[in-house]
């Protein structure tokens, strides 16, 4: 009996993947070879943006497929034209929700824990005089975010706009991530703050 389970979901998680890849082909997402989909994710892709996926890539739509289980499927938005959003080879996302209205950048074999959030804009201008109807872009602050190489983002944490977190960084559940994070190191915090560093050579 545990074997067969074994294969229906085997069996399934490949159907998912297959109808899955088509719907974001569909959609216009450029996407590499073996990309993996459990469950189906959200995709919202503005007329002349970009979606762009590397080569290995998972993204873990189904609270079945992940240890902390997900609020929600994995979200891809872009806001506005010439907005990008880039995963690069062997990225992992986890019910995670990235919105660029300028540009999200997220470097080779990163990882994003469940329900994080990365977002590279305000959504709203600043000034309350007609905030909540005013869409223009040049009173709506926006600034690319940049996750770099082998970054590890820890569940529910928040990444804001302007911010860049360098190679190899760890960055601890629940943060909230203001400015930038350099290489090599473990922060964590609402504001995030260092915390040490991390020994690379081992």
């Amino acid at each position: 009996m545990e074997f067969l389970l074994k294969v229906y979901s085997k069996v399934n998680n490949e159907i998912v993947s297959f109808f899955g890849r088509l719907k974001l082909k569909l959609l216009g997402v450029d996407f590499g070879d073996n990309l993996k989909l459990f469950g189906t994710p959200i995709i919202s892709l503005i007329k002349e943006s970009k979606i762009i996926i590397g080569n290995n890539v998972v993204l873990c739509s189904s609270s079945k497929n992940t240890s902390l289980g997900v609020n929600h499927p994995v979200k891809l938005k872009t806001l506005r034209p010439n907005s990008r959003i880039v995963l690069c080879d062997d990225v992992g996302v986890s019910g995670a929700t990235i919105c660029a209205a300028k540009s999200v950048y997220i470097g080779y074999r990163t990882m994003l824990g469940a329900n994080v959030m990365v977002i590279d804009t305000d959504f709203h201008p600043i000034s309350p005089n007609n905030r909540r109807y005013n869409q223009n872009p040049e009173d709506i602050k926006s600034k690319r975010v940049i996750i770099g190489n082998d970054v590890f983002i820890g569940a529910n944490t928040i990444i804001l706009k302007g911010v860049t977190i360098g190679n190899n960084s760890v960055i601890g559940a629940g943060s909230v991530v203001t400015s930038s994070i350099p290489e090599n190191v473990i922060a964590a915090g609402n504001p995030c703050k260092f915390i040490s560093r991390i020994n690379t050579s081992k």
